[in-house]
């Protein structure tokens, strides 16, 4: 996929952080007004849920910690911010991205199928937001080329 053709929906990208908010909040929404999951699945579902949003929440948690001061909901990097390499985006590019699909995935788990189809839209977009805010970092930071080499992992550790 073309990295340039994807549009910046904003001077920020304004418009995919309105478009992630959305479509969270259909995932909580679906959650709780969706049908639950099957008896013979629910506990188990449940239990990897549970993991997920934990592991998630610890993920996002990390990758926020690590920003510090430069932490911004937009995919256009804030004037005067740094290009980080260390702490969680020493293993993933965009581990608050990840963090909040496991926990999305998480959620939905717990509570109802529709929630997860709701989640496959939030990876399209983070994924499609990520690869613009990517296009943004290379921009303003030379050595995110070489950054983008050497950490190859988007979301998660492990999976490309």
């Amino acid at each position: 996929m073309n990295d340039a053709r994807i549009p910046a929906l904003g001077p920020r990208g304004e418009g995919w952080v309105a478009a992630q908010a959305v479509v969270g909040a259909a995932i909580v929404v679906l959650g709780i007004v969706g049908p639950g999951w099957p008896s013979s699945v629910r506990v188990a579902a449940a239990a990897l849920g549970i993991a997920l949003v934990a592991g998630g929440l610890a993920m996002a948690s990390w990758g926020i910690a690590s920003l510090g001061p430069s932490l911004s909901p937009f995919p256009r990097p804030a004037v005067g911010a740094r290009f980080l390499d260390r702490g969680a985006y020493g293993r993933v590019r965009h581990p608050i991205y990840g963090g909040i699909l496991l926990g999305a995935v998480g959620w939905s788990l717990i509570r109802s199928p529709l929630a997860l189809a709701a989640s496959a839209v939030l990876v399209v977009i983070l994924e499609l937001k990520s690869r613009s805010e990517e296009s943004m970092l290379v921009a303003a930071y030379p050595e995110y080329s070489t950054y983008r080499d050497r950490v190859r992992w988007r979301f998660i550790p492990g999976v490309r």
